[in-house]
């Protein structure tokens, strides 16, 4: 890859500012358009950004696969975690007043933890599956036709 030096070079000064952005839009997503879902899949789009021009075993070093699925599995647990947790102080699951002295405040918190569970979890998937489609996808042979 040695001889894609323009790639690599925007490649490393787009990288920063596409992970601040996903940020943003994770931060920004109570207030305004947005959210986990969105700010999940800009962050993943760098790492792919990465893996497109330095090679996916390149960022499998950056970032394991161990690391994408125990990670997928945390964002869940946050999202879910915070229903159990609402249930037990006594309201509904993902009933968001349980998590403050002011509902207006317990509505922030909560959609705050469940974006950002929600925004592991799908930066995580987004990622895994582009290894599994980058790593296991053989070329088509004349019998597949």
């Amino acid at each position: 890859m040695e001889h894609h030096a323009i790639l690599r070079v925007v490649s490393k000064l787009l990288i920063p500012p596409i992970l601040v952005y996903a940020l943003y839009v994770q931060w920004h997503g109570d207030y305004g358009p947005g959210g986990g879902f969105q700010a999940g899949v800009v962050f993943a789009v760098a790492f792919i950004l990465y893996a497109l021009v330095y090679g996916v075993d390149e960022m499998a070093r950056v970032v394991p696969p161990r690391l994408l699925h125990a990670s997928a599995g945390i964002g869940v647990l946050i999202y879910a975690g915070t229903g159990v947790v609402t249930m037990a102080l006594g309201e509904n699951f993902l009933g968001y007043n349980a998590l403050a002295h002011h509902p207006v405040h317990a509505q922030e918190w909560g959609i705050i933890i469940v974006e950002f569970g929600v925004g592991v979890a799908v930066a995580s998937v987004m990622i895994s599956i582009f290894i599994a489609f980058a790593c296991h996808n053989p070329p088509l042979k004349d019998e597949d036709w």
